[in-house]
């Protein structure tokens, strides 16, 4: 974590700061309860990488915003070549309406655009998203997520000749599954684990560190089931509001190997073998 100099700290653009203390909020940036005028604030710091890294967050705050509970952002900029997000603290809980939750991401992915993609690509993360507008589901999520998500594993883990057999077989799997299946470019959250919701004291769920890009909705579903924390509720509240189509629970295993993949590139370990257990059925 980032030693902040009071120099540094005179430096946002909220002032008289009389508390800092290092909180939890993620493995990617270092993130603090910061007391000012007093005023409490969460502030996320990501070293190095200046304003640019925190535009892609702030824009899908303010886009998913529309629809949801998402954070309160009060100010976003660069110190010493240091990105921050401050946004305004909230008192979060891990339990709450689940059922209202699925509502909430319904009612997000009810927002249809034109064409999948962004207008903007992000590079800055660990894993780089390249959202150049298509008019077609299968070409962008093949195109622009899975072939360079393998692309970077081939680099880093261990990927047999074997394995990129199975995974070609597995994308021309996904074409012949998405033949008769209808995507709609939906705004969705795009890293929806069980990390980025949470509950506000009275139960409302609350959306956080979203990824946007307009895709199939089906990929926000599919992240959910990868690692668990939605229940029962979360996915009636969801049909509900929006029905998912017939087949969407085999249609979801692509979205669940691109995200066991993300996780392979960026940590290695255990997540290979789940990997290659999904190719291996392929």
């Amino acid at each position: 974590m980032k030693q902040l100099t009071q120099e540094w700290l005179e430096q946002l653009p909220i002032k008289n700061v009389t508390k800092l203390t290092p909180v939890s909020g993620g493995d990617i940036n270092d993130s603090y309860e910061i007391i000012a005028d007093n005023q409490k604030y969460f502030m996320k710091v990501q070293p190095n990488k200046g304003k640019k890294f925190f535009e892609h967050e702030v824009e899908g705050i303010k886009l998913i915003g529309q629809y949801a509970t998402v954070p309160t952002i009060i100010d976003y900029g660069e110190i010493d070549g240091d990105g921050f997000l401050i946004q305004k603290w909230m008192n979060l809980s891990p339990f709450g309406n689940q059922y209202q939750l699925g509502q909430m991401l319904a009612n997000v992915h009810k927002h249809h655009n034109d064409r999948f993609g962004l207008d903007k690509d992000f590079k800055l993360g660990r894993v780089p998203k390249i959202n150049t507008w298509q008019d077609n589901w299968t070409d962008f999520f093949i195109k622009q997520r899975l072939n360079p998500l393998m692309d970077m594993a081939v680099k880093k883990r261990e990927i047999s000749k074997d394995d990129l057999t199975h995974f070609d077989n597995l994308k021309e799997a996904f074409k012949k599954d998405m033949d008769s299946h209808h995507s709609d470019a939906s705004l969705l959250h795009g890293d929806l684990w069980s990390g980025n919701f949470s509950f506000l004291e009275d139960g409302k769920p609350i959306l956080i560190d979203p990824d946007v890009y307009y895709g199939d909705r089906e990929f926000d579903i599919g992240v959910t089931t990868v690692f668990g924390g939605f229940n029962a509720d979360f996915y009636e509240g969801y049909n509900d509001t929006y029905p998912l189509d017939t087949g969407w629970k085999r249609r979801i295993q692509y979205y669940q190997f691109f995200y066991l993949l993300a996780h392979y590139v960026m940590f290695g370990g255990g997540y290979g073998l789940e990997v290659k257990s999904i190719l291996s059925q392929y």
